[in-house]
């Protein structure tokens, strides 16, 4: 079950990524991500797993140590859980930086690899994208 769910994270996502990489300019496209709530399906995810566990997620991270997190990301459910948060996450940045892109003409050509960037490495394409969206203001 946790494998079933932990794929499906992700894969509820691939059509909101898909559409702005691959469709950045067609008007169903711009309707669709302008929506926050394109998040809600991993969170699904999440809250499938996560609600039933809320006190020792809880426990967890109001006192969070290594040692306790690593236990927990031990555990199937405990590291789908994370996945699926840090996929909901990803999804909310790459959502900004699609519209923000769109706001500020940049080409999609150059948002394209952008957004697979945010997809794999978030923590990489954010802060390229902050960089060109300096640039692109200035």
């Amino acid at each position: 079950m946790n494998a079933l769910l932990f794929d499906l994270a992700f894969f509820v996502t691939v059509p909101f990524w898909a559409l702005m990489i691959f469709a950045p300019t067609w008007s169903w496209t711009h309707r669709i991500i302008s929506s926050p709530w394109i998040v809600l399906p991993p969170l699904g995810v999440w809250a499938v797993l996560g609600i039933p566990r809320l006190p020792e997620l809880w426990a967890l991270f109001t006192t969070p140590t290594v040692e306790k997190l690593t236990e927990f990301a031990a555990d199937g459910a405990g590291i789908t859980l994370i996945w699926a948060q840090v996929i909901a996450w990803d999804l909310f940045i790459g959502r900004w930086m699609y519209l923000e892109s769109r706001r500020l003409g940049i080409h999609p050509l150059i948002m394209g690899p952008l957004l697979v960037l945010a997809i794999l490495l978030s923590p990489i394409g954010l802060p390229v994208f902050l960089v060109l969206r300096a640039r692109t203001r200035a």
